[in-house]
């Protein structure tokens, strides 16, 4: 057994591992063309929309399903990644949301020693972490057994039940805009799921886009939720990528990590649900 370590690693921590020690990966969704270029010396490039989903009929999970556990499984083979790996992971988006998705799926399936870096690819860079455009040679390990998602889900009907009878408190992470279905960049339809509060997962990050301090995220988090127990708690987005990134602040701030909807609006949106949308400017 290992010892459970932080869930956000600093850069300058970062720089002071032994390479050869940890598995680095590059989960900046979007950005393979840039990963090709140059990425922090040692990465994998792990694919957002085909290594940690399995994307197919939007109605049914979103646009950013879970894989399947034996899908998972080989991809967790593919990279060399077993059950002792020392897995840490970045991204070059919006304080990690694609590494927070990464961060989670490990975590819920009983992996202990994963972490985020703090900044991601850039705060790595100004630390003076090393980068190239070298693709590292990886030693395929055999399956990974996994059993079973262990961090706590909630699906559509659950959401339904907790947006009507509020016996759930349901939050959204996305911006104020999307939510308010002022904008909708994505998704078919601009709005949010009634009864949901909006926590954007921006405001995890400070003015330079690093995770605030623990105490200062169990404080936020503890005040927003207004005491409500985690495990009382389904936390959303748009498909079920960004919501990690609260998940991750939680677990960071030494509190329980809440329910994931991982269908999200991109599934809510697209089911004839009931939804609450911009009122009309002439209204």
């Amino acid at each position: 057994m290992h010892t459970r370590i932080p869930s956000i690693i600093q850069p300058s921590e970062l720089l002071n591992l032994n390479p050869d020690e940890f598995v680095l990966i590059d989960a900046s969704a979007g950005s393979k063309a840039r990963y090709d270029e140059n990425h922090l010396a040692g990465a994998l490039y792990i694919d957002l929309n085909t290594d940690l989903a399995n994307i197919g009929d939007f109605t049914i999970g979103g646009r950013h399903p879970l894989p399947t556990l034996s899908q998972f499984s080989e991809v967790l083979g593919k990279f060399g990644i077993d059950k002792n790996s020392h897995v840490i992971i970045y991204d070059d988006k919006n304080g990690g949301n694609a590494a927070a998705r990464f961060w989670w799926m490990l975590r819920a399936i009983g992996h202990e020693r994963v972490q985020v870096v703090n900044g991601g690819f850039d705060a790595a860079i100004k630390a003076g972490f090393p980068t190239n455009s070298l693709v590292p040679k990886v030693e395929t390990k055999k399956l990974y057994e996994i059993t079973n998602w262990n961090l706590p889900l909630a699906a559509i009907d659950e959401v339904e039940t907790a947006s009507k009878t509020g016996n759930q408190t349901i939050v959204d992470v996305r911006d104020a805009n999307r939510f308010a279905g002022l904008t909708e960049p994505i998704d078919l339809i601009a709005g949010h799921i009634p009864g949901a509060l909006n926590i954007p997962f921006t405001s995890n990050l400070d003015e330079n886009g690093l995770f605030l301090a623990p105490e200062a995220l169990k404080e936020k988090y503890i005040t927003a939720l207004a005491d409500v127990q985690p495990e009382n708690v389904i936390v959303h987005c748009g498909s079920g990528v960004t919501a990690c990134h609260m998940l991750l602040a939680m677990d960071y701030a030494g509190l329980p990590i809440p329910k994931l909807y991982v269908g999200s609006w991109s599934e809510w949106s697209r089911n004839n649900k009931e939804m609450v949308l911009a009122p009309h400017p002439n209204a």
